[in-house]
């Protein structure tokens, strides 16, 4: 087993993990997500290498639907997890929120996770039989999202 630690910003009530290890962003941990959210102008996800692939994307959240930007980054790390060629839908409606991106529980699928409140800590535990390299697509199957991720 391989363990990893990530800082939670202890100004916050919700947590929100600091990605010291990829452009110091701030990202919300949401275990009811499907998908990770880009909260901030796309343009900087543009200049990390993101490739937009569809527009107005339509999903459910944050108290009701909401639209996004569909887009490919060639890769995001979180702790020591890779998301190579990994898919992230860009919300105009979230830009006012003090984090960059919401990851999303299933980003963590069959790991072992904890979010740690009263130590400000995100540990994660990635077993024998997982990888640290992570697949994650969101795909389309009649008009409904359906989110994939699993070990390389």
């Amino acid at each position: 087993m391989r363990q990893f630690t990530l800082n939670m910003n202890i100004k916050y009530q919700r947590p929100i993990v600091e990605l010291k290890s990829w452009h110091n962003f701030e990202a919300l941990l949401d275990t009811g997500a499907f998908f990770p959210v880009w909260t901030v102008d796309e343009t900087i996800l543009e200049m990390l290498g993101g490739t937009f692939l569809r527009k107005d994307i339509t999903f459910s959240g944050f108290g009701g639907r909401t639209k996004g930007n569909l887009y490919k980054l060639q890769s995001m790390v979180i702790g020591d997890l890779i998301f190579p060629n990994t898919h992230i839908i860009a919300c105009k409606d979230l830009q006012d929120v003090p984090f960059q991106l919401i990851l999303s529980a299933t980003m963590f699928q069959n790991l072992i996770y904890e979010i740690d409140d009263k130590n400000h800590r995100f540990n994660v535990t990635i077993p024998d039989d997982e990888s640290n390299v992570r697949n994650l697509r969101i795909e389309d199957a009649n008009g409904r999202l359906h989110i994939l991720c699993h070990s390389a």
